[in-house]
């Protein structure tokens, strides 16, 4: 069993991004793994200030103290973290770039400075399609996991949906379930 930690920073309960969500949270807890979810619109997360004041309680490792902390703990016990996102302007919403960046805390509470190894999927709905507009997230995240140590387990980009619903019934919800079961 593997723990999962998905970031949903998609605003819309009922969006193309949750629909993704579900579908992998779905295919993920058939294969008996245990997925905690936050949905970071809903929560009060602010942005890092590049303090370099974190570290200092591992419970709570951020100088700033909100909703971060409820997503600290489910962190350090994650195998597997979710990056769900519709795409804004080329990349991820405001609200997942800010939990992202606030993780940095974690890695300030290693005396070495490390950041934890973590796998990681990419989740993400968006109103174009194609390589050439995939392209700019795709390079953020396999940067992201380059950079940190981290391994890709799947990234699914779900183009060609902007309304709520847009995505029912499209071959991506199906992979994104079968994302999820692949996980062991």
């Amino acid at each position: 069993m593997k723990q999962i930690l998905v970031l949903n920073g998609g605003p819309r309960p009922k969006g193309n991004t949750a629909a993704l969500v579900a579908a992998f949270t779905e295919g993920a807890e058939a294969s008996g793994n245990y997925v905690v979810r936050f949905d970071l619109d809903r929560m009060n997360i602010h942005g890092c200030k590049g303090c370099l004041c974190g570290g200092k309680n591992p419970e709570s490792p951020c100088a700033q103290k909100d909703d971060m902390d409820k997503i600290y703990a489910a962190y350090r016990k994650a195998d597997v973290v979710v990056f769900a996102s519709p795409m804004y302007y080329w990349g991820v919403t405001g609200q997942l770039k800010c939990a992202l960046d606030r993780l940095f805390a974690v890695t300030e509470s290693d005396p070495n400075w490390a950041t934890p190894h973590k796998k990681t999927v990419l989740l993400m709905a968006a109103e174009g399609s194609g390589a050439a507009n995939d392209k700019p997230v795709v390079d953020y995240y396999n940067a992201l996991n380059g950079f940190l140590g981290w391994e890709s387990l799947g990234c699914i980009i779900a183009g060609g949906n902007l309304r709520i619903g847009d995505i029912n019934g499209k071959p991506e919800i199906d992979q994104a379930r079968k994302l999820g079961l692949s996980i062991a």
